[in-house]
């Protein structure tokens, strides 16, 4: 179909927001009675502040004996040992496996406020956005079930339309942080105890947006450096039932600081037939657009406006031109190749027990491992925010992100299609920054099947979506259909390798070459000569070290926020009595 051309003018937003932040009714709901009992219609007791967790708040189980963590403890001894003895009593809990909340909950806790929904929302659709809530949420309006969602990695958006005409109405939310039909694996670092904690609430924003009945609800984009273009699958909603006859404008700004190249915007006539449309629009970028990478991270926002007989919409996305691909045993970006000097990101937030929710302070972050000559960062079993891309788009780092798993798969458990699901959620809500170039499943699959599951999956992001590299999984396995492989055997100090690890058998130098396994000298290979693939493609080292840390006792005191490293007073007394 040939689409007319039309010159039109900027309109006023259409979108309206209600921030919901702020003080909620609330009641925790241990015994699992709040369905059954109906609490979506009473009025719930207590009140908390959110965005925020139940442990922010004061609110849950005290440390005790017998509070259920998330996540494997290796040595049991805390539990029985008499040196442990003093740090299992009432009043003085004291772990030694992580840093510890000051309180603990898993289980059911209800959110409840009252929203006036404005006359000038009559007839537009109505969009409830949690940014992100831990982990599963069922919603009702007054006493209506809207329904349940359980991503831990992207928004839980719900469609309220219908729901909430003008006036006052009750939003209830119920969250769930149990393990329950899927275990994504009591380790992975989006749940475990051993980072940021399994916590119960919500962060980010929360917001009721009303939009246009006719409206833009997903913008992809797909850069073409080459063909200096980029192009746009842009997702529309009609809510109105009938054939709507739009205008759509399309219109790239340099979202950077460095002059670009004005581009001009481009107008087509669209036909809106069902109540879902996706078009397809290809933009051009102009004859010099400014491409991204880590040294120059330059950026675009792709403007779209909507105009329909229903009304106006506008919405935007961020977007840079750059290339990023495998070429033999180099990756590359925008044809150069690249060299990546990355670190684990294991989502560790002492303060508050969940990741920052800010651009301000993921680009604090980012410019830390700036500082070291990093230029890359993977996200070890759990993905981040919005905010984090954002800043990594920014300040030009590149990011593997990772599904929330460190659990088997393939044998046709829930799991299995929950990660697959939870992909497709996170390439939706982050697929167009320029710094997610690389991702895998998880970490350190297992299972007998693990490799046809596995399979499956890169080879359905590869046919989907070329706008990054794909894995199977970081460490393994290795497997033909992976565009690079993340890799345990070239390491300097592998697990349990002592004073036989490379770094500790040998003296300091800087002659290795990790290209050729035959030449390589390792005291411990790990398997690597005989599991080295046939195919030629980029390595990155999977956790090149696995190193023994001392407590500085110092560091105690800056543990200001709701985890407190209490093991180091296990430490520090355990030292004291023997005289060290």
């Amino acid at each position: 179909m040939t689409f007319p051309l039309i010159m039109c003018s900027c309109a006023k937003d259409a979108r309206h927001i209600i921030d919901l932040s702020g003080e909620w009714k609330f009641r925790s709901d241990p015994l699992d009675q709040g369905i059954t009992e109906a609490w979506f219609g009473q009025e719930l007791p207590e009140k908390i502040l959110l965005p925020g967790s139940m442990t922010e708040n004061g609110k849950g189980d005290d440390i005790s004996m017998h509070t259920k963590w998330t996540g494997y403890i290796v040595d049991s001894a805390w539990y029985y040992d008499d040196k442990y003895a003093p740090y299992r009593k009432d009043g003085n809990i004291k772990l030694p496996y992580w840093l510890q909340p000051e309180k603990h909950y898993v289980g059911a806790a209800w959110y409840q406020k009252v929203v006036e929904i404005p006359a000038d929302w009559e007839g537009k659709s109505i969009i409830l956005n949690l940014e992100r809530p831990h982990w599963e949420t069922q919603v009702w309006v007054d006493d209506q079930s809207i329904g349940m969602q359980n991503s831990l990695s992207a928004p839980h958006i719900y469609d309220l339309t219908d729901k909430l005409v003008p006036g006052q109405h009750t939003l209830t939310i119920r969250i769930d942080n149990r393990v329950k039909d899927f275990n994504p694996g009591l380790n992975s670092h989006a749940i475990t105890d051993h980072t940021q904690t399994n916590w119960n609430g919500m962060v980010g924003k929360m917001t009721l947006e009303a939009l246009a009945p006719v409206t833009i609800r997903d913008i992809r984009t797909f850069p073409d450096v080459e063909g200096k273009q980029v192009s746009l699958k842009i997702s529309i909603r009609n809510y109105t039932g009938e054939r709507q006859e739009c205008s759509i404008t399309v219109m790239a700004t340099d979202a950077g600081d460095r002059a670009a190249e004005k581009i001009p915007e481009l107008t087509q006539i669209i036909q809106i037939d069902d109540a879902w449309s996706e078009i397809e629009i290809v933009y051009p970028m102009g004859e010099s657009p400014l491409l991204w990478d880590e040294h120059d991270p330059n950026l675009y926002t792709i403007n779209v406006k909507l105009e329909s007989p229903a009304g106006m919409d506008q919405k935007q996305a961020l977007f840079g031109m750059r290339e990023f691909k495998a070429d033999g045993t180099r990756f590359t970006i925008n044809g150069r190749p690249l060299f990546l000097r990355g670190t684990l990101e294991c989502c560790i937030f002492p303060k508050t027990g969940y990741p920052a929710m800010d651009v301000d302070e993921w680009k604090r972050i980012l410019n830390v491992c700036k500082a070291h000559g990093l230029n890359h960062m993977r996200f070890h079993s759990w993905c981040p925010p919005e905010a984090a891309f954002i800043a990594a788009d920014q300040e030009g780092i590149y990011l593997q992100v990772e599904g929330p798993a460190w659990a088997h798969v393939g044998s046709g458990d829930p799991i299995d299609r929950y990660l697959m699901d939870e992909s497709k959620r996170i390439v939706k809500a982050y697929g167009n920054h320029p710094s997610f170039v690389m991702m895998a499943y998880g970490n350190e699959p297992g299972g007998a099947n693990m490799n046809a599951w596995l399979t499956d999956f890169v080879s359905y992001w590869k046919k989907t979506d070329d706008r990054r590299l794909y894995t199977s999984a970081a460490g393994w396995p290795i497997l033909p259909v992976n565009d690079y492989h993340n890799m345990i055997q070239p390491r300097i100090q592998g697990w349990g390798e002592g004073l036989s690890s490379i770094i500790n058998a040998r003296p300091p130098r800087t002659s290795y070459d990790w290209s050729n396994a035959e030449a390589m000298e390792t005291p411990w290979d790990w398997g690597w000569r005989n599991r080295l693939p046939d195919d030629v493609i980029p390595v990155v080292s999977h956790e090149v070290g696995q190193w023994c840390a001392y407590p500085n006792f110092a560091e105690a005191e800056k543990y200001t926020g709701v985890l407190k490293a209490e093991y180091m007073d296990i430490f520090r007394e355990t030292l004291n009595e023997n005289d060290l």
